[in-house]
């Protein structure tokens, strides 16, 4: 009843405009969704979806969904949706927002669809991710992070603070036979970001202008290897799968990870999750990972916005949070789903919405897909001992200057 209360509102909007004609046409539409969901994602989705064309069935609007693998997901969208040949509706995360807004003829702007009873349904501070020099673009769907995964047979009380943390993991560390007390993907800049953030470190200052080599962003990086190499509670090479082949096998203790990590997780693996901990050497400031935001977006070349609207709404509607919570694993955006005993009660959702309280949007500058390969070459010089922390993000500071320059002069 909310959806067609919301059709018949903007209808009538429409209608006063002169353009009610046009918006009739509008709601007749067949329009596609793209997204990159697998499994109990996929199926909660597709249920959603599915929901959505039994309600809209007297409107004339029906929706087909369509997965794309993740790692060509971006560049399709990049390459079809300016073309006209994309989907009407597409979702990902807010890192590349930026990018397709400048690049132009991909994102179609939401402004005038929004009214205040979608915006108070939502969590707050999640529309900041989908917004881009103060244009709204999108409405966020799902939100991810990082937080503290511990094996309950070797930790009983989870560190609350960096130095707790260090003094549990020496007691379950053994380098010689391959236990670990901690352990995670530590010269990857998206993980090690909730320790930047805890320093008051960041990747571009307002502008955006790189500031990869400001001295906050050295001191977390000097953490981060006081951990490696003087406590020594980390294991080298921490690739994704060494440290879920850790955790699975009793050899890692305490893993920093997000949802993705717990659907590798075996059964028999008793584990629990909590708050990361706060950086006694940052002044008791807490680690705060980056939020990845899925945002669902309207494509700019679609001949359906208006039905395609509706699809937005009704995807961060109570219903469809409870569906893509409950039986996908997700974590909505919807306020009011938190309250639900089903997801209140859900130790993992609960862990993670609690998370979000610290967590920071990650940037989505245009820029911003610029910043991983030199920071990322520049954390991989630095674990290896190839070069000071100071000269590795002064690398990467230059040459992320010069390929933003580049890209500036480009447009």
């Amino acid at each position: 009843m909310q959806m067609v209360t919301s059709i018949s509102h903007r209808l009538a909007v429409l209608a006063g405009a002169g353009l009610l004609l046009a918006a009739n046409i509008a709601f007749s539409a067949d329009l596609v969704v793209w997204h990159a969901y697998r499994g109990e994602e996929k199926t909660a989705f597709e249920k959603t979806v599915a929901m959505f064309n039994e309600a809209h069935k007297a409107d004339g609007i029906s929706v087909r969904s369509l997965a794309v693998p993740f790692d060509a997901y971006a560049d399709k969208i990049t390459a079809a949706v300016p073309r006209g040949r994309g989907p009407d509706v597409f979702i990902f995360a807010q890192d590349r927002l930026g990018g397709w807004v400048e690049g132009g003829q991909t994102v179609e702007p939401i402004d005038f669809f929004i009214e205040d009873e979608t915006l108070e349904s939502l969590i707050p501070d999640l529309m900041a991710p989908m917004t881009y020099r103060g244009t709204v673009y999108g409405l966020p769907f799902n939100y991810k992070s990082i937080t503290l995964i511990y094996n309950k047979a070797l930790v009983k009380n989870p560190p609350k603070t960096s130095t707790e943390l260090v003094a549990t993991a020496k007691k379950l560390t053994d380098a010689s036979i391959g236990n670990f007390g901690l352990a995670y993907e530590y010269s990857n800049y998206f993980f090690h970001a909730a320790l930047m953030n805890a320093f008051g470190g960041r990747v571009f200052d307002p502008g955006p202008t790189p500031s990869v080599n400001i001295p906050e962003n050295v001191k977390a990086v000097n953490q981060m290897m006081t951990w490696y190499k003087t406590d020594g509670i980390l294991p080298a090479d921490p690739s994704a799968a060494l440290i879920g082949s850790l955790f699975n096998s009793g050899k890692a203790a305490m893993v920093l990870s997000g949802p993705w990590f717990l659907s590798e997780v075996e059964q028999g693996v008793d584990f629990g999750l909590a708050m990361l901990p706060t950086v006694d050497e940052a002044g008791g400031k807490p680690m705060a990972p980056w939020l990845t935001v899925e945002g669902i977006y309207i494509s700019a070349g679609s001949k359906h916005k208006e039905a395609a609207y509706e699809l937005l709404t009704f995807m961060v509607s109570d219903e469809a949070a409870l569906v893509m919570a409950t039986e996908g694993g997700q974590l909505p955006s919807n306020l009011a789903v938190y309250e639900n005993p089903k997801v209140a009660n859900d130790p993992v959702l609960s862990a993670f919405r609690a998370q979000l309280e610290t967590a920071v949007p990650m940037p989505n500058y245009a820029e911003m897909t610029l910043m991983w390969s030199p920071v990322t070459t520049a954390m991989n010089k630095i674990v290896k001992g190839s070069a000071s922390p100071e000269v590795a993000l002064g690398e990467a500071q230059s040459t992320l200057t010069k390929s933003i320059a580049a890209l500036r002069k480009g447009r």
